[in-house]
């Protein structure tokens, strides 16, 4: 209740009385709370999100990680068996350019897979000597299907010509007829979706370079 003071002629506040100059507690705003409410909806609705989608989204498993793991080294060497091959300025230009198209894309797929592995927390390669134990074929990790022996290797970087064509179509045609049999398997029974579809298009680009070499070879060398 406001007064008049009598002496000063000024209004004055009965004690008690709240001030309108009184600064007020911010939970005493009804904006603020409402403000507030919403404030905590949007975060609590985010943490359910993150949960949520997190539970969702399987942990990779030992196909997961072994395929990735096996099919880096496995590319390591298609990459080496095209680089031996491009050495040879006499080969057939249009493998050479298969060739090329080996060294960029299955580097590039190298690089995916590290940095696929890296997200799984998991090691960068394959670091004991037995490869393909996660689709029940354990083998030495040398003689994992399809890749080339030391004299295979060797024949190929002392071919020239025609005999570097056929070597090569020979080596990588075995070379991707195994990763295939190890994709197509990864495709299968892998638990995350990246390294299911990665298979898949390994498996199916690779099946297509398989016919576009023999293809070619047959036309460049009768």
């Amino acid at each position: 209740m406001t007064t008049i003071d009598d002496e000063t002629g000024t209004a004055a506040t009965e004690p008690g009385e709240p001030d309108d100059n009184t600064v007020r507690p911010w939970w005493h705003s009804p904006l603020n709370l409402v403000s507030l409410g919403i404030a905590v909806m949007l975060l609590f609705g985010a943490l359910g999100w993150v949960v949520g989608n997190n539970q969702a989204l399987p942990d990779p498993n030992a196909t997961d990680i072994g395929f990735l793991q096996d099919m880096r080294w496995h590319h390591d060497q298609a990459v080496e068996i095209a680089w031996i091959y491009l050495n040879d300025e006499n080969v057939d230009p249009s493998l050479r350019t298969i060739a090329e198209e080996i060294v960029y894309g299955q580097s590039i797929e190298t690089g995916m897979m590290v940095q696929m592995l890296r997200h799984f927390g998991a090691a960068e390669a394959n670091e004991t000597d037995l490869a393909m134990a996660w689709m029940n074929e354990p083998t030495p990790i040398q003689r994992m299907p399809g890749l080339a022996s030391e004299n295979d290797l060797a024949a190929l970087q002392v071919a020239s010509g025609g005999d570097a064509d056929r070597a090569f179509v020979t080596l990588m045609t075995a070379h991707h007829q195994g990763g295939i049999h190890m994709a197509q398997y990864a495709a299968q029974h892998a638990a995350t979706a990246e390294v299911r579809t990665m298979a898949r298009q390994m498996a199916a680009s690779q099946a297509e370079e398989i016919d576009e070499i023999a293809t070619l070879l047959a036309a460049s060398r009768p």
